[in-house]
């Protein structure tokens, strides 16, 4: 076992637990904050909070334009700070890890999904299953420790630190409704001092991501024409025009797949993705379903805007009504909605990024060190575009995220652990 797991393992598996019990699914992260900002404080953090201002929020374009559409109260942000040597002459780091979870459909999973249950694969790997396992309260209890490690051991190295510089872990809320935490941060520094890079420990499969995916969220809303199941034609299905439009914005994600190309991204079968997640339609079984509500997400490429992608999908909606008489008379309405995540990239020569692989060889992770692409969205584009260079590396994989069972092998969150204090160490040295 390395000097990280060693020290820390007990330590790490406590914190985790701790925040697995509680069910932090969107509004509801502020008991757990109080437990992360307690325990920051009681290794010797500085502490902060804040909690996002909705006016503020709804004047980025990302967000709703009305502030009562943007949930801020009762969800405070915390970050905890330490300080090496002397910390003006040195850079400011971020680590940052969001507490909120998806919620759960209970009925999919085996086990309580907010009781950390401990299992084995048939290899003998030690797992942890929980809401927030894999995506990602583990990696913000991992994040604490390595800080508090690297403090430690540079107490003890010598009388002097052997580098200068601050650390902050960062605890920050709703980050699957689009970033609350981090855009308030990222948009209104909260701390009295600049900062110069960030780690965001989102599940990688310990591989640095240097560019994420952004996406637009639109709300399609069709009118059709009831009329009684037994006469049926006398109405207008919505189902039918439904149907088409979801075959066209198919047809063109694929057309998208092919002409819209980046380095990163082409290891991915649909690197674009579109996914109608939500669709309702009708009001009764012996009624042709006269109205049609579906929520799609659509996907936008590193280097696009999600002005430009949002009118290409625009235009390909006003094709197909401008071919149908019926959809010319009763356009559909098709509006964003929610939290608009714009996509963000790095360059993979960022410092922050090359202390993440020298630390990765130095762990035995060498064949894995090449920058990667990832087709979700993530808080790194806040600080991307407030100037801080992020980069995304943590264990666990995407896969596990937002899924029945989600599960974290621990030996890789140990080994993230080690990476991680190297990591910091590199790009302080």
């Amino acid at each position: 076992m390395d000097e990280f797991a060693s020290a820390r393992d007990a330590d790490l598996r406590a914190l985790t637990e701790d925040l697995l019990r509680v069910d932090t699914t969107d509004g509801n992260e502020a008991p757990a904050q109080e437990r992360v900002r307690e325990q920051l404080s009681d290794l010797g953090f500085e502490t902060y909070e804040w909690t996002a201002d909705a006016d503020a929020l709804a004047d980025h374009p990302s967000f709703p334009d009305d502030p009562a559409e943007i949930d801020v109260a009762g969800r405070p942000s915390v970050a905890g700070v330490l300080e090496f040597g002397d910390p003006d002459a040195g850079p400011t780091l971020v680590l940052n890890g969001h507490v909120d979870v998806v919620p759960v459909a209970r009925e999919s999973w085996s086990s309580d999904p907010f009781e950390p249950t401990w299992g084995e694969r048939a290899d003998g790997t030690e797992t942890l299953t929980a809401r927030g396992a894999a995506d990602m309260k583990t990696q913000l209890a991992l994040l604490v420790f390595v800080a508090k490690h690297l403090h430690e051991s540079a107490e003890g190295a010598a009388a002097d630190s052997p580098f200068d510089g601050r650390l902050v872990i960062e605890s920050v809320v709703g980050e699957e409704s689009g970033g609350i935490g981090a855009a308030a941060a990222a948009l209104s520094n909260p701390y009295p001092f600049e900062r110069d890079a960030a780690i965001i420990a989102e599940p990688t499969e310990l591989r640095p991501v240097t560019a994420a995916e952004g996406c637009v969220m639109k709300r399609l809303r069709i009118e059709g024409r009831s009329a009684h199941a037994a006469s049926r034609w006398r109405g207008v299905d919505v189902l039918p025009y439904f149907e088409e439009i979801r075959r066209a914005f198919r047809e063109l994600e694929s057309e998208r797949g092919e002409s819209v190309t980046h380095p990163l991204y082409a290891e991915f079968p649909v690197p674009w993705p579109v996914v109608f997640g939500t669709v309702a339609a009708g009001d009764w079984a012996s009624s042709v379903p006269a109205d049609l509500v579906a929520e799609v997400r659509i996907g936008v490429a590193p280097g696009e805007t999600v002005a430009e992608v949002e009118s290409a999908f625009d235009e390909r909606l006003a094709e197909i009504v401008a071919a149908d008489e019926w959809l010319t008379d009763h356009p559909p309405e098709f509006d964003r909605f929610s939290v608009q995540f714009e996509p963000s990239e790095i360059d993979p020569d960022e410092p922050v990024v090359g202390a993440v692989q020298r630390a990765m060889d130095r762990h035995g992770l060498g064949d894995d060190t090449a920058p990667r692409g990832a087709t979700y969205g993530a808080d790194a584009r806040w600080y991307v575009e407030a100037g801080i260079p992020a980069v995304l590396f943590g264990p666990g994989s995407i896969d596990e995220a937002h899924f029945p069972d989600e599960t974290i092998a621990w030996p890789e969150v140990l080994t993230a652990g080690e990476v991680l204090v190297d990591a910091v160490r590199e790009f302080f040295d």
